[in-house]
């Protein structure tokens, strides 16, 4: 605990507490002022370390004028000081009476037997107080008796007894006060204590979650590290078996028989399903840890979309899937790498032809868009700003059999397949829709899915025209 936090237990001593730790002073300030304005005897109220807290008073014409006596002046000095050190006693009650016939009530402020300071009553006019003046102007200190008894009259007569009851009166009134302070206080104290309490559990749990959190990103940069690494010695002999599979195939080694060149051809399909799995997970790896290298520059899009259309043409047509494009008449720049911009565009039009059945069309468009680009904070992809400007937007828009709302997040995460079951109809490894999203974003772009009603599916990839940085 900090040297300045007070624990419970310190709040809950009463040997420990102060005047000020349970009542505040301008409450007690109004209340000693009402006591003086009902009862019009002066009242002071000090702390158990003689700081006055509270006084409620008129200016006292006496001792002005005893003060103004040389000779008086440091009987003055010690009646002050007298009052405010004056031992009380078992009682808990003094009094002191004034070489100027004035008298003071000394009570002692105490809560559960422990001292908290004092109220002091007083200058009252007792009765029997013009005797001490008559014998105070009889010892030859120059003092006017009519003028001090006129100044002593001035003073509130009460009888001892009658003060005596104003001082317990007040002292019950201080208690309850006390009382009603210290139950504030432990109601406060122990709330702090609270959240106090609750602060350092959750400051615990945020350590641990932090710890948890280094943890797997450690853990994910070492599954990142194995992947290139598993990737990259397996595509080497792989590479092999696909060479070899493609010499054979080619007769090089001799002529095959049919049943052999079925299998050969097999295992050359198979092995560049494998070498694309490996591709994929290179890629994973690379963007995930922030190694891949973009080589953006100016390209065209029109061309880029007609050259995927071509190369996937093949494939709709085997399936009997109507593939277009849409490009309009004039070219359309943009800042990007074309590689990976068609690394993208070929993933996304193969699993719409994949996905839709025969009779079905697959239309891949592109076109001039103004959007709100949003920037990122790359690691939490927190969204710092949004300005308008202007983009690419591709659109690939399929009659196929759709992905449901609930889904269209969750296809871009990593090994996410919608059928998930070993008898699923389309294969597939669950990278493809993930490295596109990366890519999107490696690009500054933005990538989103929307519904066809009533059939196939919308996915739509915009991407900036120029750099991010351009004004």
């Amino acid at each position: 605990m900090a040297g300045n936090e007070r624990s419970l237990d310190e709040l809950t001593q009463p040997s420990k507490l102060r005047f000020d730790d349970l009542v505040d002073r301008s409450l007690l300030g109004e209340m000693a002022r009402e006591f003086f304005a009902v009862f019009e005897v002066p009242l002071r109220i000090y702390g158990s370390e003689g700081v006055l807290l509270a006084e409620a008073t008129d200016e006292i014409a006496l001792y002005a004028y005893l003060d103004s006596i040389p000779a008086l002046r440091s009987k003055v000095g010690e009646t002050i000081r007298a009052v405010k050190t004056l031992p009380v006693g078992p009682t808990g009650e003094a009094r002191y009476d004034c070489f100027s016939g004035a008298a003071y009530r000394i009570v002692s402020i105490d809560y559960d037997g422990s001292p908290l300071g004092r109220a002091i009553l007083g200058p009252y006019c007792a009765a029997e107080s013009q005797g001490s003046l008559t014998s105070l102007a009889a010892s030859g200190t120059n003092v006017d008796l009519g003028r001090a008894i006129h100044h002593l009259a001035e003073l509130k007569s009460l009888d001892h007894v009658s003060v005596a009851r104003l001082g317990r009166y007040l002292k019950r009134n201080l208690d309850s006060l006390l009382f009603a302070g210290h139950r504030a206080l432990l109601t406060s104290s122990m709330h702090l204590a609270s959240v106090r309490e609750s602060y350092r559990e959750l400051s615990d749990k945020n350590a641990k979650l932090q710890h948890a959190y280094d943890r797997l990103r450690e853990l994910d940069r070492l599954k990142s590290n194995f992947l290139a690494t598993v990737s990259h010695e397996l595509r080497t002999p792989l590479t092999s078996v696909i060479g070899y599979s493609e010499m054979l195939a080619a007769g090089i080694a001799g002529d095959l028989s049919a049943d052999q060149r079925e299998f050969v051809d097999t295992i050359r399909q198979k092995g560049e399903q494998l070498l694309e799995l490996i591709k994929g997970l290179l890629d994973l790896s690379k963007l995930e840890s922030g190694t891949l290298n973009l080589r953006k520059a100016q390209v065209d899009a029109c061309p880029l979309v007609r050259d995927v259309v071509e190369t996937l043409r093949p494939m709709a047509l085997k399936k009997g899937v109507a593939l277009l494009a849409n490009t309009g008449d004039e070219g359309i720049p943009l800042w990007a790498d074309a590689g990976r911009l068609r690394q993208v565009l070929l993933n996304l039009t193969e699993n719409a032809i994949k996905f839709t059945p025969p009779e079905g069309s697959v239309q891949l468009s592109v076109a001039l868009t103004t959007v709100a680009m949003k920037q990122r904070d790359e690691p939490g992809h927190a969204i710092l700003a949004a300005a308008e400007r202007e983009a690419v937007e591709f659109r690939v828009a399929d009659t196929g059999v759709g992905i449901a709302e609930a889904e269209r997040e969750r296809v871009f995460d990593t090994f996410y397949q919608i059928d998930s079951s070993a008898t699923r109809e389309q294969g597939g490894t669950g990278l493809g829709l993930s490295i596109v999203r990366r890519l999107v974003d490696a690009h500054d772009g933005m990538i989103r899915i929307e519904s066809n009603f009533p059939r196939g599916t919308i996915i739509i990839v915009t991407v900036p025209s120029r750099r991010v940085t351009d004004g």
